[in-house]
């Protein structure tokens, strides 16, 4: 019999992936972020529905028919999807990787892309059977008047569908990355009768309540709807827009994720984040004066939209610009690869070395290095760069949030200035204590981080203190809790 649940949270990813062992035992391992931390405060009846993401998390829906033991997801009911292989690489690789994410953060080369043809209009047939596959598990797992919140983009027919299959049910929807206004979000097929623009907008209004991490996320939303599907929005008394179509309210929230404080500070202090602190100084060293060399530091992965080459220019025109610094900065680049079963991906991540490593080339010494590049993933290698900190640099072309801009303030040891991109969902509530830069502006990002490593001790540091309360306002608990309570309200 199955027990259906008051609370269910649906994303691509879960809270627990397996890896095979030769022998053909499953191993576990958790993850982290702010949906895993945020469910473990649902107390009661609440499930986790993901997919299957590899070989390794197969084996464990064949061998469990996709309820997981709870002794792997510390207590968490999960109920993993085992979509088809082909089914989920056209519909994770093809369409939302490859379509959503590219429109959302406007990363298209228009010259030469998109191009929609039967290719597309095959990988958008599974795209829809992925969604439908989540549909039908949420309509089978849901208790009576439930409440539901769907994940990302990923996702995005879900609501719609789940709405036909239970209209009983509470529906949320959130979305994690920006969303693209009208004129380039319409280049998706924009059949407004058909097309997969529509499909999209009319799949996330199926829910009750669709949120953003900003209000400028969710104002564009809210224009896409008017401008492609003729919607109407107004505005409620609590001051939250609402979008009517087709006869049905939905209403817009927006729900800034913080950073976990408590979680960052007590982590950044365990004796492993203390070693990779003792080889990141002797790799960044002294300057001439004995001095230990200051630090410009970033933790990205390599994907495409984190403008890390760029970065990087800007790196070299601050040494090209500002010689006082040969000797006396270092730049700490954490760039982990992302989505490497993507060409442009790789292309890309080794565009990262190759410029590293150029600069490296033409102004390093025997006793300097000017960029330390690290390309393998390391947690706790990266709570040791946030605590060496002097600058952050943040200067993503687009971006849902980046928490990695509210992370490092909450950690750092001395205080760090920040520089921070106008286009990161960070800058609307880090601005005020933020250096600012137009990503695309090689020279104005040098001239921000010669300002960051000139500004004051004292400056610093009261900047610090306010970025990091901003930064920590509304952690993922509350983050959470706050998108439940307003679903059943």
């Amino acid at each position: 019999m199955v027990t259906r649940h008051q609370v269910l949270v649906a994303s691509n990813r879960g809270p627990v992936s397996y890896t095979a062992g030769e022998g053909g035992e499953l191993t576990a391992k958790r993850g982290g972020g702010g949906l895993v931390s945020g469910l473990s405060t649902v107390k009661g009846d609440a499930v986790w529905v993901c997919a299957a993401l590899g070989d390794g998390d197969r084996e464990a829906v064949r061998r469990t028919g996709g309820r997981l033991d709870p002794a792997d997801t510390d207590g968490q009911t999960v109920r993993m999807l085992d979509i088809p292989p082909e089914v989920f690489s056209d519909a994770y690789n093809g369409i939302a990787n490859s379509v959503l994410w590219f429109v959302h953060h406007m990363l298209y080369q228009t010259p030469l892309e998109p191009a929609f043809d039967t290719e597309f209009e095959r990988q958008w047939r599974s795209y829809e059977t992925y969604n439908a596959a989540f549909a039908d598990a949420l309509a089978e797992d849901a208790a009576e008047g439930a409440v539901v919140l769907v994940q990302d983009y990923h996702l995005t027919l879900v609501p719609g569908m789940l709405r036909e299959r239970r209209p009983d049910l509470r529906i949320g929807h959130f979305s994690h990355t920006p969303w693209a206004p009208p004129d380039y979000f319409r280049m998706l097929p924009d059949d407004p009768d058909g097309g997969v623009a529509a499909e999209v907008l009319r799949g996330i209004l199926g829910a009750d309540r669709a949120a953003f991490l900003t209000q400028r996320w969710a104002n564009a939303f809210t224009e896409c709807c008017v401008k492609l599907l003729g919607a109407e929005v107004s505005v409620g008394d609590d001051g939250e827009m609402v979008v009517v179509h087709e006869g049905r309210e939905t209403r817009i929230g927006v729900h800034g994720l913080g950073a976990d404080a408590a979680f960052l500070r007590e982590r950044s202090r365990r004796p492993d984040v203390d070693e990779r602190m003792a080889s990141l100084r002797e790799q960044i060293g002294h300057d001439g004066d004995g001095n230990p060399r200051k630090t410009i530091v970033r933790v990205d992965r390599t994907e495409l939209s984190k403008n890390i080459v760029r970065g990087l220019h800007a790196y070299r025109r601050l040494l090209d610009d500002h010689p006082e610094w040969h000797e006396r900065v270092v730049h700490i680049a954490f760039a982990y690869p992302s989505r490497q079963d993507l060409a442009v991906y790789r292309d890309y991540t080794a565009e990262v070395s190759r410029v590293a490593q150029e600069i490296n080339a033409a102004y390093g010494t025997g006793s300097w290095t000017p960029v330390v590049l690290h390309v393998k993933d390391d947690f706790a290698r990266s709570l040791a760069a946030y605590r060496l900190a002097d600058v952050a640099l943040v200067n993503p072309i687009r971006d849902g949030m980046n928490l990695v801009a509210k992370e490092i303030p909450v950690v750092s040891d001395r205080g760090c200035a920040l520089v921070l991109s106008r286009e990161a969902g960070a800058f609307a509530e880090l601005a005020e204590d933020a250096i600012t830069v137009n990503p695309y502006d090689i020279g104005a990002t040098a001239d921000a981080l010669h300002r960051a490593l000139s500004m004051e001790a004292d400056e610093r540091a009261e900047r610090t203190k306010r970025l990091a309360a901003a930064a920590t306002a509304l952690p993922p608990t509350a983050w959470f809790t706050e998108q439940l309570d307003a679903l059943r309200g």
